[in-house]
């Protein structure tokens, strides 16, 4: 990322103040790993056989769910990226310009409850990577002494990495990038020789609503980051690509994306038992030999400890904007406790994970959604962030608006929230809107949210944007030097 001193060191040590224009000498192709890090999980294989086993999809059908996922969700984690480069501060402390220094809290604090649940995922889906290759390599069958155990070192590896800073997950998810691409293609490989293609091809078409729930829930990861966005971007300078900001977040996010969820697919047809399974990693080492198992699952481990790390980082920030006044390496032991105490509950209580997991999915993408229509339709009207604004938390913030909120903001958040959690389907919610109408049926609850709470704020009367006292960011780039500049990064 960027070349100073700052940024060179081992401990990043940076919070959520404005990055100076000085050390903003980061480039956008280095974003690419960022998001290709942000996807090496053993889930997606998982989420992809579920199309085929829980969605009824055939191969046809998962292909266009992997296309479009990632296309969709990464899209708009590429376009709010941008609010990184315009105001060179985290997703969250820029958030503060929109919904006032108060009415961030409200986001903030749901936002930062919705990662401890998807970091608990990340940590279990971990602690039973371990568990399995344990059992294949020494035959050591899993007790709750050693469930515990292997989160315990999960979440101790991920609290090391995010706590380091942006520097150690960037070079971490660089080389596991080609560890994972190299060993992804000797899978494909491998199934491409010993599945019975037969059952594969001949499997009857799903409906067309189980394909668009199934995009919705493959995307709900890409979701999830969209919020952390600007955390990544932050280090680009102003005159950054737009473009090569958005494609590097949708090209990452789609190499991995599609071949992990189709290879789940495929494998779907040795695995009819996986949704209801309480594990959702044993069933790799009863389909690939034991060679090519054992390291493809210490790679995926490695990537589900950077997806954590990227997570646990963000969510330092996220709690630095709520006022817990600690550094943000210390911020992100916070999230580490809670995702050991609920990653060991989720071990010894749950039945099945699959279903826990798509219930988690569905309740997870409407939590983001909400504040990403607000900041999203904020964004079309903002330029530029006010670095002194965000970070003075009183009355003479030009952030403050009336009491510390913006009521359009506010007001559109939580209309957009409720509306969205109306039309949502799970195993531990159903809304009372959720059947007999097309967005209901087809879990588009996530869309709705983004739309009725943008909607609403732009048509909301919002408090006046108090040019900026401190930086003055340059207009947006004309179209023929987004270009020059997607080629230079």
């Amino acid at each position: 990322m960027s070349k100073t001193a700052e940024a060179e060191g081992a401990l990043e040590t940076r919070g959520i103040e404005q990055v100076p224009d000085d050390e903003r000498t980061a480039r956008t192709r280095e974003l690419f790993p960022t998001w290709v890090g942000a996807n090496i999980s053993v889930l997606l294989l998982t989420m992809g056989a579920s199309l085929v086993v829980a969605y009824h999809l055939n191969i046809w059908q998962a292909l266009v769910v992997a296309a479009v996922a990632p296309l969709v969700s990464y899209g708009l984690v590429g376009l709010i990226g941008i609010a990184g480069k315009r105001g060179g501060a985290p997703g969250m402390a820029l958030s503060r310009a929109v919904f006032g220094q108060r009415g961030n809290l409200l986001p903030g604090s749901l936002i930062w409850v919705a990662r401890w649940g998807w970091e608990t995922i990340n940590a279990v889906t971990g602690a039973y990577a371990m568990l399995t290759i344990l059992d294949i390599v020494f035959g050591i069958g899993a007790n709750s002494v050693l469930d515990m155990v292997t989160l315990l070192a999960f979440v101790v590896a991920t609290f090391a990495i995010s706590g380091l800073g942006i520097n150690a997950v960037q070079k971490c998810n660089k080389y596991a990038t080609y560890l994972f691409g190299a060993f992804s293609v000797l899978v494909l490989g491998y199934l491409a020789v010993n599945t019975d293609w037969s059952k594969v091809l001949d499997h009857s078409a799903g409906s067309t609503a189980a394909v668009i729930t199934g995009i919705g829930m493959i995307a709900a990861g890409g979701v999830s980051w969209i919020p952390s966005a600007p955390d990544f971007t932050r280090y680009l300078p102003r005159t950054a690509s737009s473009k090569a900001i958005v494609g590097t977040a949708v090209g990452g996010a789609g190499v991995v994306v599609l071949p992990m969820v189709l290879m789940g697919a495929v494998m779907a047809v040795s695995t009819p038992d996986l949704a209801s399974a309480a594990d959702p990693v044993s069933f790799l080492g009863e389909i690939l030999p034991t060679w090519i198992a054992v390291p493809y699952l210490l790679i995926a481990l490695i990537g589900m400890l950077l997806i954590n790390a990227m997570s646990m980082y963000s969510a330092g920030f996220t709690a630095q904007t709520l006022g817990i006044k600690v550094p943000r390496h210390w911020a992100v032991s916070v999230n580490a406790l809670i995702s050991l105490v609920f990653g060991g509950v989720l071990m010894l209580v749950a039945t099945s994970f699959m279903g826990s997991f798509i219930a988690f999915l569905s309740l997870l993408a409407v939590a983001f959604s909400a504040w990403v229509g607000v900041f999203g339709a904020d964004m079309l009207r903002r330029t530029e962030y006010d670095g002194r604004a965000m970070a003075d938390t009183t009355r003479t913030s030009a952030y403050w608006y009336r009491g510390g909120f913006s009521p359009a903001a506010v007001t559109a958040w939580a209309v957009g929230l409720v509306a969205g959690l109306l039309f949502t389907t799970s195993d531990w919610f159903t809304g009372p809107l959720a059947t007999n109408n097309v967005i209901g049926e087809y879990g588009l609850g996530w869309v709705a949210t983004i739309v009725i709470s943008g909607l609403l704020y732009l048509a909301l009367p919002k408090p006046a944007v108090t040019p900026s006292t401190t930086v003055a960011e340059p207009a947006e780039p004309t179209e023929a030097s987004e270009q020059l500049t997607a080629t230079s990064a």
